[in-house]
């Protein structure tokens, strides 16, 4: 018996040290991700669909807010800036999250607008601000607490362009 414990303690043992060898010799890339990627890689991203009928024709700017959110506080000032930049340009939508009652209320809103994925997928994400093709339901650029006003024109003024 105790032949058969020494054994498998052996053996348990040499396993354990060839994973550790197998993990200490595998390449692994380390790095995070720069805001830009982040677009970047939304760019692939949909949100289920072509939005509804009353977005189409203008790129929509999408805001998951609280009234709590300090993000939100800090972008706000830029959102107002591109509202009054881009009316009648864009469509922007507010998917309030500041309580149960308003995220409830954003939920239904969000439904209706051909969103419902979205906010399904972002509503804890509060600060989040997306820029989607309303006619493909791609997101163009999402961005996260993120005040610069160039990050937004950029990708609204290329949508335009289409």
């Amino acid at each position: 018996m105790r032949n058969d414990s020494s054994s498998l303690l052996s053996l348990s043992l040499s396993s354990l040290a060839i994973a550790g060898a197998l993990i200490a010799v595998m390449p692994v890339k380390m790095s995070a991700a720069p805001p830009q990627a982040i677009a970047q890689a939304n760019q692939r991203e949909n949100v289920g669909g072509p939005l509804a009928k009353q977005l189409q024709g203008k790129p929509a700017v999408v805001d998951i807010y609280a009234s709590w959110c300090p993000a939100c506080k800090n972008v706000a000032l830029t959102l107002s800036q591109l509202k009054k930049e881009y009316a009648g340009k864009a469509n922007f939508v507010v998917l309030d999250v500041s309580d149960r009652s308003k995220a409830s209320q954003a939920a239904a809103k969000a439904r209706q607008l051909g969103l419902g994925q979205y906010f399904d997928a972002n509503k804890s994400q509060t600060g989040m601000i997306a820029i989607i093709d309303p006619a493909t339901g791609n997101i163009l650029a999402q961005h996260r607490n993120n005040a610069d006003k160039t990050a937004y024109t950029s990708v609204l003024n290329a949508a335009l362009k289409r």
